[in-house]
């Protein structure tokens, strides 16, 4: 008698966990659905700083890509998106190559180059207009996909000049933001 209440209260246990883990696991996707928050990321681990002299935005082999462990590191965040209850986004990176590869190994849906997400690390005097372009942008995008989670691959200046906050490589960065785009507040997902 004994044996059988011990597993009962080890399977009640279990069955609570579960549904802790599960209600806790859906807060992202809950928010990312409602129409006023957007999922900025920071591409995944490419080895080096900024990007080689003369470098082309249309040509990876000039720039700093994805390592072998930047590649690991996005499929395990798209399979962690997963788990959080996000099958599917809207997913927009910037035209860099280590972005665009990082926003398709998440997995997530067709992946939209977007040139507000660009990098301006090479000419912080944009960084102003830049960060009212991805305002602008996020604005549009909020308002077109009211119930579609917005996922967008971007660089660390610019998750810093839009929310003021350092973020590693793979990290990500929930943003509210008001109908013209602008954050309100923000949590910082490290990278999983």
């Amino acid at each position: 008698m004994k044996r059988y209440l011990f597993f009962f209260l080890i399977t009640c246990t279990l069955v609570f966990t579960q549904s802790k883990l599960a209600t806790a696991q859906s807060e992202l996707a809950n928010k990312l659905n409602d129409g006023t928050h957007v999922l900025l990321m920071r591409h995944a681990d490419a080895p080096g700083y900024g990007d080689p002299k003369n470098y082309q935005i249309g040509q990876c082999s000039t720039q700093r890509n994805l390592g072998d462990l930047g590649r690991k590191q996005a499929k395990n965040t798209g399979d962690w998106l997963s788990s959080q209850g996000i099958g599917q986004a809207k997913v927009y990176s910037s035209p860099w190559c280590r972005c665009v590869d990082t926003a398709t190994l998440l997995n997530k849906g067709e992946v939209k180059k977007e040139a507000a997400l660009g990098s301006f690390f090479d000419d912080m005097s944009l960084a102003t207009k830049q960060t009212d372009e991805l305002t602008k942008r996020i604005a549009v995008e909020r308002k077109q996909f009211p119930s579609t989670p917005i996922i967008m691959v971007t660089h660390h200046v610019n998750i810093q000049s839009y929310v003021g906050v350092v973020v590693n490589s793979g990290d990500m960065v929930l943003v509210k933001v008001d109908p013209a785009g602008k954050p309100i507040s923000f949590k910082l997902y490290p990278s999983p």
